[in-house]
């Protein structure tokens, strides 16, 4: 269960930073504006918190493991949001980014 838990939270986190980074994008790069940039900023901080949810005390492990879920979360939200297709390249770097995020997070140790 304390695994299921702990993909939730990286989905939640991912969907707020990458959204975060993304509204801020458009309001800087697409000149969309200050409350684009807002709820941007609001959306980063909340990313924040949601990672100290974590069930591992360890910082260093989960911001580890989240970069993981970073590469490929961005490459699913840049198809779904901004129409990317990914090559056979980017697909594959994502499967091992998660599998890495898989030993990170998951290996059993004792």
């Amino acid at each position: 269960m304390l695994v299921l838990r702990s993909i939730a939270l990286f989905l939640v986190a991912a969907l707020a930073e990458i959204g975060g980074a993304w509204l801020v994008w458009q309001g800087v790069r697409e000149h969309r504006g200050l409350v684009w940039i807002g709820a941007g900023v609001l959306a980063l901080g909340l990313y924040g918190f949601v990672a100290t949810l974590q069930p591992d005390p360890h910082f260093g492990r989960i911001l580890a493991a989240y970069g993981g879920v970073f590469v490929a979360g961005s490459l699913a939200w840049g198809m779904v949001v901004d129409g990317y297709r990914p090559d056979r390249f980017d697909v594959l770097g994502a499967v091992l980014c998660l599998a890495g995020v898989a030993v990170i997070m998951y290996a059993p140790r004792g």
